[in-house]
Formats: structure tokens, sequence, C-alpha cells
């Protein structure tokens, strides 16, 4: 009995050693804003995530990260259908939009192709919800480099991009992400700015991991 007993409980914790072992895997969708445009790669937000993640004991790779400066909805899922990807990921963030804002596309085309971006991130994800998160689209207009510009229309833009991408991300049972209030203490605080006077700076973008990691610590099963 006292053998059997023995032998239940070495391969019980030689189960959870392997689980242990499981390397988590992580795809990072997006724009400027998830490669981190003007800091160093470590200092971008997917990249703070996964640090933050080891921090907590969490087993993961560095982030595989599809973005690229100035992309919008449409370019994204564009250089997605380039890209050379694993079939399945186990954590997926959405990051997209801005781009949208700023070149004055439509909310219905945004809307459209969104939704095929949040389709995509769930196919990546196996289907598993719970693995997808999105983020909110910070206000540039709150930065240095929005001076001289009509900064309450950019933020009223931003504003209903948000609330569309909101809208349709919930409707699906994933995970949104606001950061966009938090952006705007740029106006008054430039650390929180790049030195491009544009893009985040190291400190903005650990504020957004720290709320991507307790999301995925709290909603992810992995």
């Amino acid at each position: 009995m006292l053998r059997t007993f023995i032998l239940l409980a070495f391969f019980t914790n030689m189960q959870t050693a392997l689980l242990a072992q499981k390397t988590i895997s992580y795809l990072a969708l997006g724009d400027s804003y998830t490669i981190g445009e003007s800091v160093p790669i470590y200092e971008n937000f997917p990249y703070q995530t996964v640090q933050m993640l080891r921090s907590k004991g969490m087993n993961i790779h560095a982030p595989e990260i599809v973005a690229r400066t100035g992309w919008t909805t449409d370019e994204l899922m564009a250089g997605i259908e380039k890209t050379k990807l694993l079939k399945e990921y186990d954590l997926v963030s959405l990051l997209i939009g801005v781009n949208n804002q700023y070149r004055g596309r439509s909310l219905e085309e945004f809307g459209k192709q969104f939704e095929a971006l949040l389709n995509k991130a769930v196919s990546f994800a196996g289907g598993k919800k719970e693995h997808v998160f999105v983020v909110s689209i910070p206000d540039w207009g709150a930065t240095p480099f929005a001076a001289g510009r009509d900064r309450k229309k950019i933020e009223e833009e931003i504003n209903a991009f948000n609330a569309l991408k909101k809208k349709l991300t919930m409707e699906r049972g994933i995970q949104f992400i606001e950061i966009t209030e938090g952006s705007r203490a740029a106006i008054i605080d430039e650390s929180l700015v790049a030195k491009d006077k544009l893009h985040p700076s190291g400190k903005e973008y650990a504020k957004w991991a720290e709320k991507l990691s307790t999301a995925i610590l709290n909603r992810a099963k992995l």
C-alpha cells in the first residue's frame, strides 16, 4: 500500500514537473506601438509583458511580433499573410487602428477589417478566446508631436475608433485592455514619450505591460 502511494506521488510530481517545463508562446500583432518605435526592443510592451510574466514564474518565449510602423488594419492582415508563423500560439495580443484614424479612413472600413483581425487572432490562439487580448488605441494627440494640431478632434476620433473596437471585442467575449486615458497623461508628463516626441517611452509601455500581464495571469488558462 505504501509502495503504491509512493509510486503515485512520484508520477504526480513527475507530471507536474513536465507541465512546468512547457514554454508559452506569444504572438503580438500591431503597428509601431507594438514594435516600440524609438525605444529599445526590450522596452516595448510585448517584451516587458514577457519579463513581468517570467517574474511571476511563467516559462514563456520572447514574443513573436508581426507589426510595422504605419500599418493600418488591412496592412496588418497583409503582413500576417506574408509571414511564416506557427499554426497556434498560447497568447495573442492585438493593438491596431491608430493609422486608420491618422489617415482619415472610415470607421465602417475599420470595423470590417478589425473583425477579420479578431477572427484571425482567435484562430492563432487555437479558438481560445480567453487567450486573446486586445489593447485600446493610445491618443497621439496628447504628445508633443501633435502641438499645433486640433487635439480635441484627434481625441474625439480616437474615442470613436476605440468605442467600436471595444464593442466588437467584447461581443466576442475577448478581453479588452484600456490604456488610452493613461496615455493622455503625456500632455503633462513628457517622460511618457519617446525621443521622437510621438511614440510612448519605455515608462509608458511598462504601464501597458502591467495591465496586459495581469490580465493574462487572471484570464488565460495556461
